[in-house]
């Protein structure tokens, strides 16, 4: 009788673990990425490193269930996404599930991309990086991650998105053969929060900068976010959720200022699908360009002044379904001698059970 009371109470133990009533998701780009493979697992095992440190702390702090980081590097293993996770328990606080897989930036492509007749340049990867994985995701969740359910969208080539909007007459065939949409990575990861489930679709866009008249950076940008709108609407072969889902992750576009083409980023949060909690700041505000039209509060990016500026371009979207208990952006004060170690805030959202 005891025996049986104890597989029980086993049996039961998870679901009482996780099945809170309030989900905070957060998303951040702590721009973890160092100048070569394995150096970032290196700075994280070594307990020393400033900025590793500084972000455990911030993130910490903030406390959040299920968190996405952005530009974080990445390797075929996931052993830097799980030094990361063991870094979280050896501070007392617990990421159990991790998922991380090795991102398109820095991979070649054996194509000229760049069109300057010299291969196996940064610029002729897949998207720009020093080396293969530099800047992907990490998904560090309390959670459980139903990895098996897993849908990894990163290897579709942009010329098989519906109405890709490739660069006129500028790549060949050989490079569309080749070329994939997702610079970074494209995710729809299945979580379990209790007895049921929901869908993290998560990913990391390009800059839509750094080209020439071209625009392929800003055409990629753009399609990189129309993803999901399509993917939603049923027009990727796989077939989109069916219950609650969030997106979440850098986007690289506001809706309003900066480069790029803003209507993509505007379509999305007009989705119906969706609801934009707009998280805000007061500290985002107090850095406005005299240029910005949009609402500075919103901003979750502050770059060089005063091209681009701050920006918004992290967002956590949850579907219509959720209910919004309470948003925010935190903005960590840590800096060194070179300036402040996070150019981002961390964006986060508390939902109640839909």
């Amino acid at each position: 009788m005891i025996r049986s009371a104890l597989i029980f109470c086993f049996f039961l133990l998870p679901n009482a673990l996780f099945a809170q009533d309030v989900l905070r998701v957060a998303t951040w780009n702590p721009e973890l990425s160092r100048k070569g493979p394995g150096l970032l697992v290196r700075d994280i095992l070594s307990g020393k490193d400033a900025q590793v440190s500084h972000a455990i702390a911030h993130i910490e702090n903030i406390n959040p269930d299920v968190i996405l980081l952005t530009g974080i590097d990445t390797d075929f293993d996931g052993h830097t996404a799980r030094a990361l996770a063991a870094a979280f328990t050896q501070a007392g606080a617990e990421y159990p599930y991790v998922l991380s897989r090795i991102s398109n930036a820095g991979l070649a492509t054996g194509r000229d991309l760049n069109k300057n007749g010299i291969l196996g340049e940064q610029q002729d990867a897949q998207s720009f990086g020093a080396f293969h994985g530099q800047g992907g995701l990490a998904l560090l969740s309390r959670l459980p991650i139903d990895v098996d359910g897993l849908r990894d969208f990163s290897t579709l080539l942009w010329r098989d998105l519906p109405d890709a909007r490739l660069p006129n007459s500028y790549f060949d065939a050989q490079d569309l053969d080749v070329l994939r949409l997702s610079s970074s990575s494209h995710w729809d990861v299945p979580i379990t929060w209790g007895l049921k489930s929901l869908n993290l679709l998560a990913f990391y866009a390009t800059t839509p900068v750094f080209d020439g008249d071209e625009d392929r950076n800003g055409w990629r940008n753009a399609d990189e976010i129309a993803f999901w709108r399509h993917y939603l609407d049923g027009r990727i072969d796989t077939p989109a959720p069916t219950g609650p889902f969030i997106f979440l992750g850098d986007a690289n576009l506001d809706p309003n200022d900066g480069g790029g083409h803003h209507a993509d980023m505007q379509q999305l949060l007009a989705d119906p699908r969706l609801q934009d909690p707009q998280p805000r700041a007061q500290f985002a505000a107090s850095i406005a360009n005299d240029t910005h039209t949009g609402d500075a509060a919103l901003d979750t990016a502050d770059w060089d002044d005063p091209v681009p500026g701050n920006l918004r371009v992290d967002y956590v979207l949850p579907s219509a379904e959720f209910t919004v208990v309470a948003t925010g952006v935190e903005w960590s004060n840590s800096s060194n001698a070179e300036g402040p170690l996070f150019r981002h805030g961390l964006v986060w959202v508390d939902l109640a059970r839909p």
